[in-house]
């Protein structure tokens, strides 16, 4: 008789922890996978997919306008957000009974409830326990609401925003990252007077200085309102609405505010301390590079672990996991070289290091940036341009990174990303033929260098950059 119940018990229903059950199962294992809410997780029902549905339905408001330059006569556009909705959320019915049905297909038990740790080999869901060889746990993330601005129970966070009962006229955003930047254009181009309130100089921390720059002047350009380098000192209920009050004691008026400033990983509530399973400072389960927990028996994967939040790299480590322990095939997640988009409009897309991110690693580099007007506005008449860059090792001529803000990023990017991660140099790229005409031409037809700082100051210093920095 088998010692445990399972060979692999895995809490939560998201990206990682199907990917993870469905190859294990597939492989033989006996699985069983338990979730509280919906299959699919958050990607399925409050992130990824409904999100770039909406980024659809809300870009609709611009081609109406763009067809005049073509010849086009558009009545008057009207717009149900009920019927959106509705379509979403018969869209995310449809995939959840997907996911379902995979995971019965590789043999995999579902388990409904929310599952808690019982020991290195015990999950306890609804009063009932199971016990198996392995625990997984992929439990997700979940917005975070600072507790130290007043009034911040009058605010919402993204899982609420993507099904308000109707469209806000005024809505406050809080947060310049990817959630609150897509969030912030989804809504404007649905008709909301968006404010998107950030703590620093630009949206988007963390990524290029010249993608976060170009994107943010976009966002203007649409009639985004941006209120920077400052914070919300409390809100206020006042009436159907709330007010804000800004550090700078500015106000705004809004009929709701949304705080993206950030996730957290979910693991409150899971016994994981109480069996030995340590966490970082910010609640994450610490893993090694298997994925494996302090405990021997207890692996992670996905946002919970916080090592790239992406549901993409949930879904590889999942697999990457399976393999290793179900079909005596060691994998480890590369973690180098991921790409990733944020869904704005324009949206943006890169792989690779950042410039500052290369030459506090490479040293010298070479940066290559155009900026032009898309084709299609040339005639459409609307004032929105596209940003490519490309960051290189001086030394070898490896690309170190690709950025692009503009149409089609996320899909010219993910052809490059294979480029990228194969060592791709600047001189392979100057050798390809590129499709005309396109705007992803663009990445292999940069030629001008842009000066480094030191050469542009020599330049307006009046002196030759090599005797001032020496020899290159």
């Amino acid at each position: 008789m088998a010692r445990y119940d399972f060979d692999l018990f895995t809490i939560g229903g998201g990206s990682g922890g199907v990917a993870a059950s469905r190859r294990a199962g597939s492989h033989g294992a006996r699985v069983a996978l338990c979730e509280d809410r919906d299959l699919g997780g958050t990607c399925v029902h409050r992130g990824c997919v409904p999100k770039k549905l909406l980024v659809y339905g809300s870009h609709f408001h611009e081609e109406f306008q763009d067809a005049a330059g073509y010849g086009w006569t558009v009545p008057e556009p009207t717009f149900d957000w009920g019927k959106l909705l509705a379509a979403k959320e018969q869209e995310l019915k449809r995939l959840g009974g997907v996911y379902a049905r995979l995971l019965r297909d590789s043999g995999v038990t579902v388990v409904e409830g929310r599952g808690r740790l019982v020991d290195a080999h015990t999950v306890e869901v609804a009063g009932k326990q199971y016990t198996a060889e392995r625990i997984l746990v992929a439990t997700g993330s979940r917005p975070y609401l600072p507790a130290d601005v007043a009034g911040i129970e009058h605010a919402v966070t993204s899982d609420d925003a993507l099904s308000f009962a109707q469209v806000p006229k005024r809505l406050a955003i809080v947060g310049g990252g990817y959630i609150g930047v897509e969030l912030a254009c989804i809504f404007h181009g649905l008709g909301s007077k968006v404010t998107l309130i950030i703590r620093g100089s630009s949206v988007l921390s963390g990524f290029d200085g010249d993608v976060r720059s170009f994107l943010t002047e976009e966002l203007r350009k649409k009639g985004i309102e941006l209120q920077v380098d400052t914070f919300v000192r409390d809100i206020e209920k006042r009436g159907d609405g709330v007010s804000l009050l800004t550090r700078a004691g500015e106000t705004v008026e809004a009929d709701a505010v949304l705080y993206a400033t950030g996730r957290l990983p979910n693991t409150g509530g899971l016994g994981l301390e109480e069996v030995g399973v340590t966490l970082d400072a910010r609640g994450a389960v610490a893993v090694n590079e298997w994925s494996r927990t302090s405990v021997e028996s207890i692996f992670a994967v996905g946002d919970v672990t916080d090592r790239i939040n992406l549901t993409p790299v949930a879904i590889a480590e999942g697999r990457a996991l399976a393999e290793t322990l179900y079909n005596n095939n060691p994998m480890k997640m590369d973690h180098t070289n991921v790409a990733s988009a944020v869904f704005s409009q324009p949206p943006v897309s890169c792989v690779g290091l950042t410039e500052l991110e290369a030459r506090e690693r490479y040293g010298k580099v070479d940066v290559y940036v155009a900026s032009f007007k898309p084709m299609k506005h040339t005639l459409s008449g609307r004032n929105e341009r596209t940003m490519m860059k490309l960051v290189v090792e001086r030394a070898s001529g490896r690309v170190l990174g690709c950025h692009m803000v503009g149409a089609d990023a996320p899909e010219i990017i993910q052809g490059l990303a294979v480029a990228v991660k194969c060592g791709v140099t600047k001189a392979v790229l100057d050798s390809t033929v590129g499709i005309h005409p396109t705007a992803a031409e663009e990445f292999v037809t940069m030629r001008d260098r842009r000066p480094d700082p030191e050469e542009r100051l020599a330049a307006e210093l009046g002196h030759d950059a090599g005797a001032t920095t020496g020899s290159r």
